[in-house]
C-alpha cells in the first residue's frame, strides 16, 4: 500500500524517480555528436528540478531536443525523460513560432497547396537558387531534399472507390492515412487497401481527419495541435462506435496519438487510445490468434533491410512489422542496428540543426550501404526521406513490400471462411 501511495503521488512524468544513472545521455543521439546540448537527464529531470523553483532556469538548448524517445527506452526507472523536455518548452519557452515553423509544421495547409500545383512545386522547389533563398531567408537548409508531393491526393483516389468498400465486406477497419499518404505517397494507402481487401476487411476513412499534431509540437502551435488532436479523437469515437479498428501506417502520427495527446497537450484519449494500431500490428495479432492467413508470390524475391523507427522502439511494435515481413518466403530481411536516423520530423529540415542531424544518421547510413540490400523497410515516412536522401537506397514502409509481395486470390480463398 505504500508503495501504491507513492507512486500515485510522485510529479508529472516521474522526475523524482531519476536515479542520476546517465543511462539515458548514453542513448541520446545528439548528446553523441553535440556537446553543446546538456543531455536528457539534465535537461529533464535535473533541469526541472531547478524550474520547479525559478523558471528563469528554462534553457534554449532544450530545442536540441530531438524528442525521439530513446531516452525513455533506457531508462530503467520509467521516467519519461523526453516528456519532461517537450513539457518545459511548452510551459516556459518565450520564442513565438517563426513563419519557417509555422510552415514545416502546418503540412495540411501546404499538402493540399502543393498538391494542386504538384509538378510545379516539386521542380521549383529541386532548383538550387529556390533552395539558397530557403536557406538564407527561411533557414531551411539547402543541403535537405524535400519529399516530393503527388498530383492526386489519397482522400480523392480514395472517394471514387469508397462505395465498394462498404458493400463488398463485412469486416471493416477505418484508417488514419496521416499526411505522408495524402499528399506525398498515395500509394503506401493504395496498398492498404489492397492487403486488407485481399484479408476480407473494408476500409473506411474518418469522417473528419487532420493532420496528427506531431509536426505542430515540435514547432511551438501547441494549441492548434490540441485543436486537431482534439478533431481526430471524435472522429475516430464515431468509427469506434460502428466496431472499427483505428489502423495506421505511421509509427510517428501513431505514437502521438496514442501517448503525446494526454502526456503533451491534454487531449482525453482514454477511450480511443487502445482502438489505435499499426497496421502491421493488427495483422499480425489476426494471423497470430488464427483468423488470418497470408499467401505470397512465389516469384518474389527481394534483400531489404529493417530500420527500426524511433517511435517504433518507444512503442515496442517493430515486432510485429518484421515478423510479418520474416513470413514472405522470397524476401531476405537485413536486422540493422536500432539507431536514430537523426531527422526526427521537421527537426533535419532547419539549418541550426542539419549537421547534428547528419552527423546522428551517419552510423546508419554506413550500416545501410554495407548491407548490400535492394531497399529498407520502416514504418516512418521521415525516416524515409532521412534515408533515401543519404544513402539513394530505396526506402519502403512493410505495408508496401506485403502489398507488392502478397498473392491476392490465394489470400482471399485462405480466407473465405473465417
Amino acid at each position: 500500500m505504500a508503495n501504491e501511495m507513492q507512486l500515485n503521488n510522485i510529479s508529472e512524468n516521474n522526475f523524482e524517480q531519476c536515479l542520476k544513472c546517465s543511462i539515458c545521455t548514453v542513448y541520446c543521439p545528439v548528446s553523441a555528436v553535440n556537446p553543446a546540448y546538456p543531455g536528457p537527464k539534465q535537461s529533464g529531470p535535473d533541469g526541472e528540478r531547478y524550474r520547479l523553483k525559478n523558471p528563469e532556469f528554462f534553457n534554449d538548448a532544450l530545442k536540441m531536443c530531438l524528442n525521439c524517445k530513446r531516452c525513455e527506452v533506457a531508462c530503467p526507472s520509467g521516467v519519461n525523460v523526453g516528456d519532461i523536455i517537450q513539457k518545459a518548452r511548452m510551459k516556459h519557452n518565450t520564442h513565438s513560432p517563426k513563419l519557417r515553423d509555422m510552415m514545416l509544421a502546418n503540412t495540411d495547409f501546404v499538402g493540399s497547396m502543393a498538391t494542386v500545383v504538384a509538378p510545379v512545386a516539386n521542380f521549383a522547389v529541386s532548383l538550387g537558387v529556390s533552395k539558397a533563398v530557403l536557406h538564407s531567408v527561411m533557414k531551411i537548409d539547402k543541403h535537405r531534399t524535400f519529399p516530393a508531393y503527388a498530383s492526386q491526393k489519397f482522400e480523392t483516389w480514395f472517394k471514387r472507390n469508397a462505395q465498394a468498400q462498404q458493400s463488398k465486406y463485412s469486416k471493416h477497419v477505418s484508417f488514419f492515412h496521416g499526411c505522408y499518404v495524402n499528399y506525398n505517397f498515395p500509394q503506401l494507402g493504395k496498398d492498404l487497401v489492397k492487403i486488407m481487401n485481399a484479408c476480407g476487411y473494408g476500409v473506411h476513412l474518418l469522417d473528419k481527419e487532420k493532420c496528427c499534431g506531431t509536426a505542430l509540437i515540435a514547432n511551438g502551435l501547441y494549441d492548434q495541435a490540441k485543436r486537431q488532436g482534439e478533431t481526430n479523437m471524435s472522429s475516430m469515437r464515431s468509427a469506434i462506435a460502428k466496431g472499427r479498428t483505428i489502423v495506421t501506417t505511421s509509427s510517428t502520427c501513431t505514437f502521438t496519438m496514442r501517448d503525446e495527446y494526454h502526456h503533451l497537450l491534454d487531449v482525453d484519449n482514454h477511450d480511443v487510445r487502445d482502438h489505435i494500431t499499426l497496421a502491421t500490428r493488427f495483422l499480425f495479432q489476426l494471423i497470430d490468434e488464427g483468423k488470418l492467413k497470408l499467401a505470397f508470390r512465389d516469384d518474389y524475391k527481394k534483400r531489404v533491410a529493417y530500420h527500426t523507427a524511433c517511435h517504433m522502439e518507444r512503442m515496442g511494435w517493430a515486432i510485429y512489422s518484421t515478423s510479418l515481413l520474416k513470413m514472405i518466403p522470397g524476401l531476405d530481411l537485413v536486422m540493422l542496428d536500432s539507431q536514430c536516423c537523426g531527422i526526427s520530423g521537421t527537426y533535419g529540415f532547419k539549418t541550426e540543426n542539419y549537421e547534428t542531424s547528419q552527423k546522428i544518421g551517419d552510423s546508419l547510413f554506413k550500416n545501410i550501404a554495407d548491407a548490400n540490400v535492394e531497399a529498407v523497410a520502416t514504418d516512418c515516412e521521415t525516416c524515409k526521406w532521412q534515408i533515401e536522401m543519404s544513402t539513394g537506397v530505396p526506402v519502403l514502409n512493410p505495408i508496401s513490400i506485403i502489398a507488392d509481395a502478397i498473392d491476392v486470390e490465394k489470400t482471399i480463398e485462405l480466407n473465405k471462411n473465417r
